[in-house]
């Protein structure tokens, strides 16, 4: 390797690490002021800088209120009822249209197709006139169950999840499954679904977490203060004349701890399933 080449590797490889370092510092500062202004009181937080350490990191005031006065046991409540019920009814609906897409050839196939494809370029909040309109009209407008109707319609990526991976699934385990006395249901249920776990790992994470954090749907339709989800829970102390940042930061705190709970818990689940289920061929 001549001179020049040695200055170009050490001069590229300055510039990589330092864009890494910068990348994570960009990344870590939100996350580490939120950890700091958590822990401050209202004076303390008024009076220094978002960087500048608390005086102590024993103080949970901030964390009793966020939680009680923002009703966050109410908003875990409801936003565990609708993770089970949309993530469950999303992953049977999601992986039974993907196997008929896949495996059968009717009439409008192609149709059905590109229609999933158009619905997935266009933005959401630019039909939201329209679907609000229709849930007021069948009532669904703060009614929990509306929200999961709403939440369900939108599963075009796991659809294409689970078609993925349907293509690496060889059909003949259907035709033996159909010689031995299966029927369609029989074949799905028995044979294939089992077989989709990581596709089913892959929707619950991807789904799951914008599920978790979905605050402009849950804003709009549910408007009952016992219909808050935890997203909503946190704008408790958002207001026209400032927010309370101390207490935000606090209930954001604690909105993380079940997740990360869960994800170490289930670590080598999702990332063998979000690998699997990513590769194709």
């Amino acid at each position: 390797m001549t001179q020049k080449e040695k200055i170009s590797s050490i001069l590229f490889s300055i510039f990589k690490y330092a864009v890494l370092i910068a990348a994570v510092v960009i990344a870590l500062t939100p996350v580490c002021v939120c950890v700091l202004s958590a822990f401050k009181t209202n004076d303390e937080y008024a009076a220094t800088s978002v960087l500048q350490l608390p005086q102590s990191f024993l103080y949970f005031e901030n964390f009793k209120i966020a939680f009680t006065q923002a009703n966050m046991a109410r908003g875990f409540l409801n936003t565990g009822i609708v993770l089970v019920v949309v993530l469950t009814i999303s992953v049977f609906t999601g992986s039974m249209l993907a196997y008929v897409l896949n495996r059968f050839t009717f009439p409008g196939k192609g149709l059905i197709h590109n229609l999933f494809m158009f619905a997935s370029l266009l933005p959401g909040i630019a039909m939201q006139v329209t679907i609000y309109q229709i849930m007021y009209s069948l009532g669904f407008v703060n009614k929990l169950y509306g929200y999961m109707v709403v939440l369900m319609g939108t599963d075009i990526i796991s659809i294409y999840i689970f078609l993925q991976f349907f293509e690496n699934l060889s059909t003949s385990l259907d035709e033996s499954a159909i010689m031995d006395g299966c029927t369609y249901f029989g074949v799905f249920f028995r044979i294939l679904f089992p077989l989709l776990k990581p596709a089913i790992v892959t929707t619950l994470v991807l789904k799951g977490i914008s599920i978790y954090n979905e605050y402009y749907c849950a804003n709009l339709y549910l408007h009952d203060k016992n219909l808050k989800t935890i997203s909503t829970a946190l704008y408790t102390f958002t207001g026209p004349y400032g927010s309370q940042y101390n207490y935000i930061c606090a209930g954001v705190l604690i909105t993380i701890v079940p997740i990360l709970i869960l994800f170490l818990i289930f670590q080598k689940q999702i990332y063998s399933g979000m690998a699997a289920g990513s590769v194709k061929g």
